[in-house]
């Protein structure tokens, strides 16, 4: 059902602020882009802008919220045999938001800010989809581990968010293939 009045539109203009607050901070990056850049694109004063979100802090969460839920339409719509290799080739071409987000995680360890939240329930839920697949992996025959699903997902994760803060202090530092090294040391190529 489709909300109409000034409710509807209030949720339709905050959609659109964070869908172009994802285009900016992934062309320009989190340190270059301004809040005035992301409100003139939505023909917006600041003030206007932040009329939207409880503070500066909460648009940047709302930003990486939206981040997820694109992530997580892909892992969902992905055909390929791993998902986190196209999660993670989509975030190489977004480096502005790789920034925010290892920005926003460090922020967000403390329980006053406004991330603190958002992290505390995606990293159980990320952690979940991971062991979901590599559940499905291990029945498949896909994966060969002693370790459980729920422990394979925590490494996974670990290589996954640490590649990225290398990638930004070392450029030359290969997301892609770091994540592909460890999905071989679990599921090792067969022999045709």
């Amino acid at each position: 059902m489709v909300k109409r009045g000034p409710y509807g539109k209030g949720e339709a203009k905050r959609r659109e602020i964070l869908r172009v607050a994802l285009e900016v901070f992934a062309e320009e990056g989190y340190r270059g882009t301004s809040l005035r850049k992301v409100a003139a694109r939505c023909d917006l004063s600041l003030p206007g802008l932040m009329h939207y979100f409880a503070s500066k802090e909460d648009l940047l969460t709302q930003v990486l919220r939206a981040r997820d839920e694109e992530n997580g339409r892909l892992w969902n719509e992905y055909e390929g045999p791993d998902p986190h290799l196209e999660i993670v080739r989509a975030g190489a071409r977004a480096a502005g938001l790789i920034e925010l987000f290892v920005s926003m995680a460090a922020a967000g360890s403390d329980p006053e800010h406004p991330a603190h939240v958002f992290f505390a329930e995606r990293y159980p839920r990320v952690r979940g989809q991971i062991r979901e697949f590599l559940a499905r992996q291990a029945r498949n025959g896909v994966i060969e581990s002693t370790i459980p699903p729920e422990r394979l997902a925590a490494l996974v994760l670990a290589v996954a968010d640490g590649i990225q803060l290398q990638w930004l202090n070392d450029r030359s530092v290969d997301m892609e293939q770091a994540l592909e090294d460890l999905l071989e040391l679990i599921a090792p190529p067969r022999p045709e």
